[in-house]
């Protein structure tokens, strides 16, 4: 992925971010206040703790899982439009690029948040280029 341009997914209630260091998945609470700072800052993914999904790609090496809880930050959840749950959406560069209607289970979620992910880092360099 290119330098600048982050990638970030909310699954519904939360958030999921494709993270491009290879290390195990902490889990990192994310709020009304740095909610915006942080899917701007670093690719992660984000779920709510009651998200059984979300939960299940804990550990997953490419993959840095957050959680926001939409019954006491429902701001963070309205400012992105979840008004139910699941709702899984990516996010690049703070910017919504697709919203995921698959299966739910890990590798089909991990799969769909690689290849968006790519299309949008695709996208971006194209865009830079253009400017150029």
């Amino acid at each position: 992925m290119r330098e600048g341009h982050r990638c970030s997914i909310i699954l519904v209630s939360s958030l999921l971010i494709l993270s491009s260091m290879a290390a195990t998945a902490e889990v990192i609470t994310l709020t009304a206040d740095t909610f915006s700072d942080k899917v701007k800052e670093k690719d992660t993914a984000w779920f709510v703790k009651f998200c059984d999904l979300g939960k299940a790609m804990e550990g997953e090496d490419e993959i840095e899982i957050g959680q926001v809880d939409c019954g006491t930050d429902k701001p963070v959840c309205t400012k992105v439009d979840i008004h139910s749950y699941p709702t899984f959406k990516l996010f690049y560069n703070g910017e919504e690029v697709a919203k995921y209607q698959g299966p739910r289970d890990v590798e089909s979620l991990k799969a769909f948040v690689l290849e968006e992910a790519e299309k949008a880092a695709t996208k971006a360099q194209l865009d830079d280029d253009k400017e150029l």
